[in-house]
This record gives structure tokens, C-alpha cells and sequence, in this order.
């Protein structure tokens, strides 16, 4: 297998908060992240898989062919435990086609109407995928980060459902917390510490 000239991977995501995040977490391993938004050809990738693990796949081979360059897929979401672990791979989406973070936190909110502080567990799960030039996924890991969902949203830090996110422990939600304090304890985090040994190996 080839390596690459660089070590520049294609963030197959338009999402530029997520973008942040991903270059700041992969910056010790002198890894140049770039956004699949910066090539405006590159065809939308349809997220049609059944798990967070097939929609990472799916965005890093699909990318990483049509612009033959390595790629990283990353997908992840929210599973509340009492709402059967939704809104899940629909987690960007929960709301319908035109999503915002405010109405997919109305909607999830709606949804637990009622649902006592016990029972509001929740997890994030986030799944990354790393494909080649010739679109052969190289690397995967899955990671997940487990709290709760607040009744009301707290900080403003972070995107997504982060200000409901409950961390018990820190008694504070990804919302309130530090973006370094995040990193140590989110799933991305978690996933990407898992990922940059494994990258690192892997180009050199």
C-alpha cells in the first residue's frame, strides 16, 4: 500500500464546528485535516447505511475515490435510552429535511415530555472511518460517551444536543463545559485518541 505524499486527510463533512474539532484533536499527530467542502465538485454522499459504522464507511470510500485521496468518515448522534435508542443515525436529521440544532432539541424534548430525570439516559456514539486513496477502509473505531438529557438547555458551548447533554459527574452539560474538559470526556474525543496511534502507524 502506498502512502501518501502528506499527511493531509479529507474530512468527508461540510459541518465546519465538526471540522474545528477534528483538526484541534488530530493536531498532535501532525495531521493536516481538510474539509471535503473546499473540493465544491464532490458529490453529496446519500447516508443511507443502518448503523453509524456504515454511514462513516460510506462517506470515507466515497470520497476518498472521487478525489483519490485519503479520507476520513465520521458519523455520529444521540441514543436516548427512553425513546429506544433515537434519535440515533437521524440524529442530525430528527427533525426532517430542513434540521435545525434548535428544532431537532424541540422535537427531542417534546419527546421526553414527562419522562423523569432517571430515566433520561442517553448516550453519544460516534464512529470513524479511514479510507485510502483507492477507497479500501484502512482504519475504523466506535466510541461512546454516556449521560443524560436535561429538562432545559444549559451553556453554549459545543453544537447539536450538547446543551441538554448531562454529564452527572461534572453536573454539567457538554453545553457548559470547557472545549478542552469536552474533548477528554465526548465520544469524538474518545475516538479520535483511539485513531491517531493507529493513523500515526499507518503513514509512517
Amino acid at each position: 500500500m502506498s502512502t501518501p505524499e502528506s499527511t493531509t486527510i479529507v474530512l468527508a463533512s461540510r459541518n465546519a464546528k465538526k471540522l474545528g474539532e477534528l483538526r484541534e484533536l488530530l493536531a498532535p499527530g501532525s495531521l493536516n485535516v481538510v474539509s471535503v467542502g473546499d473540493f465544491p465538485d464532490v458529490p453529496e454522499v446519500v447516508e443511507d447505511g443502518t448503523t453509524f459504522a456504515e454511514n462513516a464507511a460510506k462517506k470515507a470510500t466515497q470520497t476518498a475515490r472521487y478525489l483519490q485521496q485519503w479520507a476520513l468518515g465520521e458519523d455520529s448522534g444521540l441514543m436516548v435510552d427512553a425513546l429506544d435508542g433515537a434519535p440515533g443515525i437521524y440524529s442530525a436529521r430528527y427533525s426532517g429535511p430542513d434540521a435545525t440544532d434548535e428544532r431537532n432539541n424541540q422535537k427531542l424534548i417534546e419527546a421526553l415530555s414527562g419522562v423523569p430525570p432517571h430515566k433520561r439516559g442517553a448516550g453519544y456514539v460516534c464512529s470513524i472511518a479511514v479510507a485510502d486513496p483507492q477507497g479500501e477502509v484502512q482504519l475504523t473505531v466506535e466510541q461512546r460517551c454516556r449521560g443524560r438529557i436535561s429538562e432545559e438547555p444549559r451553556g453554549t458551548n459545543g453544537f447539536g444536543y450538547d446543551p441538554y447533554f448531562l454529564i452527572p459527574e461534572y453536573h454539567r452539560t457538554f453545553g457548559e463545559l470547557s472545549p478542552v474538559v469536552k474533548r477528554q470526556l465526548s465520544h469524538r474525543g474518545r475516538a479520535l485518541r483511539q485513531l491517531v496511534p493507529a493513523l500515526t502507524k499507518l503513514f509512517s
